[in-house]
């Protein structure tokens, strides 16, 4: 009884798992970031930080 019982749970779960249907797919247009430019000032003082650390862990 147990086994009828998961090969049911089982068919249940497999026949639900169908996922598409015959409707044409939405395509959206591509979205376009432009570069700002005080975009890379930010990462700057940190790089520089980790370098700094970096080359005072290597050098003891």
């Amino acid at each position: 009884m147990k086994k009828l019982v998961i090969a049911a749970a089982l068919v249940a779960a497999a026949s639900t798992a169908y996922a598409g249907n015959l409707a044409e797919p939405i395509v959206e247009a591509p979205v376009i970031v432009e570069a700002a430019e005080g975009s890379s000032s930010g990462i700057l003082l940190p790089l520089l930080l980790l370098v700094i650390v970096g080359a005072a862990v290597a050098g003891s």
